[in-house]
C-alpha cells in the first residue's frame, strides 16, 4: 500500500528547469510541502521520492492527515486494529 502510494504520488510530480542556476525543481502538488532542487532531473526525481517517503514517514508518525492519493488512504494505517 505504502509502495503504491509512493508511486502514485510520484506520477503526479511536476518539474521545471530553474533557468538562474540550470538546476530542476520537482514538486508533488497535492502534498504541501514535498519538493526538491537538483542538478539533473534524474536526482531531482530520487530526491524528491526520498522527500516523499520522509514526508510520509513523519506524518504517520505524528498521526497528521495524509491526502488520499489514488483512492489509496494511508490514513487507515494509523487507525487501531480490532480484533473480531
Amino acid at each position: 500500500m505504502l509502495a503504491s502510494y509512493i508511486d502514485k504520488a510520484m506520477e503526479s510530480a511536476t518539474y521545471e528547469i530553474i533557468e538562474e542556476d540550470k538546476t530542476y525543481w520537482g514538486e508533488i502538488p497535492e502534498l504541501q510541502g514535498v519538493w526538491a532542487n537538483q542538478p539533473t532531473l534524474e536526482s531531482c526525481r530520487q530526491e524528491l521520492r526520498e522527500a516523499l517517503s520522509d514526508w510520509l514517514a513523519l506524518r504517520l508518525r505524528l498521526g497528521l492527515t495524509i491526502p488520499v492519493i489514488a483512492e489509496i488512504n494511508l490514513n487507515l494505517l494509523t487507525e487501531p486494529l480490532t480484533t473480531a
